[in-house]
């Protein structure tokens, strides 16, 4: 169909699974490289799958950087913060994760972070999502004897409603192209412990709303997150500055037109080709 002629121009938008797959399996990457060579127009999520784009397909035609977005006036930090009771009865702070737990997500890592947190502080850790890890996610929780301590929330909707309660969000992941359950966290006004890869420097600021640690590292990961939930105030003043960088440049009010006059423009192009 794409080797048709087009009536209409068509633009690809690169999220990452699309890019980072090829890395596995060399057999999607002609098709994929075709797709993107015979678009109209390409955006990719941050400058990082930008690069490595054009690094892996040889891509030689522009591609546009336009972030992930929140729409920041529904994530934001909870004004009732009594639903933490449900978790944290005696007011221990409150670890978040949320993911598709597949591997690349380091589940368990999240959890040997909590393991290494809680044995120097009470501490509570919310688990939001569904995936192939979260059997083993479970057995690791039962085997450090951390059954009383962790809640496996499942799939949700409405996660803001939980990330709003969060005292620190983990995401240990060994890959991501943007990071966006960071940036929920952020918008919710909570400090993220992340891995240093792909996107994510492009979201957490490392020591200014979050800290960023090598991946797989897990003491680096206890020990930031420590850090901050040590804090006389918890890591409420580096929760809010996350908020702050988080409307600065990804609100849906200000990236969504950024697709707009993107999309304007390829029209605009298109039409004087067509001329």
């Amino acid at each position: 169909m794409m080797a048709m002629p087009k009536k209409l121009p068509f633009i690809t938008t690169l999220h990452g699974t699309d890019i980072t797959l090829v890395g596995n399996d060399r057999s999607y990457l002609p098709i994929t490289r075709f797709s993107i060579e015979q678009s109209d127009g390409v955006t990719a999520i941050s400058k990082y799958l930008r690069e490595r784009t054009i690094h892996d397909f040889e891509i030689k035609r522009p591609i546009e950087v336009i972030p992930n977005f929140v729409n920041c006036d529904l994530y934001s930090r909870c004004k009732d913060q009594s639903a933490r009771q449900r978790w944290a009865k005696n007011g221990e702070p409150i670890l978040m994760h949320l993911s598709n737990f597949r591997p690349v997500k380091r589940v368990c890592d999240v959890i040997e972070i909590f393991a290494q947190v809680r044995e120097k502080i009470p501490a509570k850790l919310v688990l939001m999502g569904d995936g192939p890890d979260r059997g083993s996610a479970e057995f690791a929780v039962r085997k450090k004897g951390l059954s009383k301590d962790v809640f496996f929330l499942g799939k949700q909707d409405d996660v803001q409603e939980k990330l709003g309660l969060a005292d620190l969000f983990l995401l240990p992941s060994d890959e991501e192209s943007f990071g966006l359950a960071a940036l929920e966290a952020m918008a919710c006004e909570v400090p993220v412990v992340a891995s240093d890869v792909g996107g994510l420097p492009e979201v957490v600021t490392h020591g200014v709303d979050g800290y960023l640690i090598p991946p797989r590292d897990v003491k680096a990961g206890a020990k930031y997150a420590l850090e901050i939930l040590t804090r006389s105030d918890r890591g409420r003043s580096m929760g809010e500055q996350a908020r702050v960088n988080a409307r600065s440049k990804y609100c849906s009010n200000d990236v969504i037109p950024q697709y707009e006059n993107y999309y304007q423009k390829v029209l605009g192009l298109h039409s004087e080709a067509k001329a």
